[in-house]
């Protein structure tokens, strides 16, 4: 049987969208890199931030907390952890404007101004989530945990776990802001729209209390609803927003296809 002579025709597509992929996870990565640097040269002022909470928050009334390393390597690793994390924040926006890169060309030509909404929105939205976490929850949270038992232990914390929960924290309030932008996005590309989200506001209600209940270790409903009602609020603003950028009609919709 003779081969198709259209086959590498047909696959080229396939290989050139590869291409492209590869080319923005190369530059990403490289803009990572650059975030990672800067924010390696700030590594101490970067731990003392995330320790800031340990003796200021106001259900502790033990004094400092002392805060140890038990590994020889653990501090240069903790550098490296927060550094990572805190040069992902600072990459995020342009991140974005490559993930924006990549699927701009599936899109309409009037789908493709709402870019630069995209890579602001996203990247304020992942900071917003961040310090809100760190001001308004984080304190509340570690004086709770580190007075558990009403002084009857003094706290010695390891140093690498405090801070890689307090990163873990940080990133969940980060990524939890996102909400209403995903809720656009989604909405835009057709996968779901705003009756679904209105409809299935008992789901997430539920998944939301699971998950505020995970991120807040405390038994305390105060802090569990402090994290709860923001999310909550974020999930009605992307029900908001999805019915706003919701796809028009398919008569409303115009003759404009897709650039290849």
């Amino acid at each position: 049987m003779s081969a198709d002579p259209n086959a590498n025709l047909k696959s080229a597509p396939l290989f050139d969208h590869l291409d492209e992929l590869r080319k923005r996870i190369v530059i990403s990565v490289i803009f990572l890199a650059v975030g990672l640097v800067v924010a390696f040269q700030y590594r101490v002022q970067l731990i003392n931030l995330t320790k800031v909470p340990l003796n200021a928050s106001e259900q502790y009334r033990g004094g400092d907390v002392e805060v140890v390393t038990q590994g020889l390597t653990d501090q240069f690793v903790l550098s490296l952890n927060i550094s990572f994390w805190a040069g992902f924040a600072l990459a995020l926006p342009f991140i974005l404007s490559q993930v924006w890169a990549f699927i701009a060309p599936g899109l309409y030509d009037h789908e493709r101004r709402w870019a630069l909404p995209f890579i602001i929105g996203a990247g304020f939205s992942f900071m917003g989530g961040a310090v809100f976490g760190y001001y308004l929850v984080l304190p509340t949270m570690v004086g709770f945990l580190l007075d558990f038992l009403a002084g009857t232990v003094t706290p010695l914390l390891n140093l690498r776990d405090y801070i890689g929960t307090v990163t873990t924290f940080l990133i969940a309030f980060g990524l939890s802001f996102e909400l209403p932008i995903l809720s656009v996005i989604l909405t835009r590309i057709g996968i779901v729209n705003h009756t679904m989200l209105r409809k299935g506001w008992r789901i997430a209600l539920i998944v939301i209390m699971i998950f505020a209940a995970v991120i807040t270790p405390t038994p305390d409903p105060t802090s569990m609803l402090m994290v709860a009602v923001p999310l909550y609020v974020l999930y009605e603003l992307g029900v908001i927003l999805s019915r706003a950028f919701r796809l028009p009609p398919i008569e409303e919709s115009t003759d404009e296809t897709p650039a290849l």
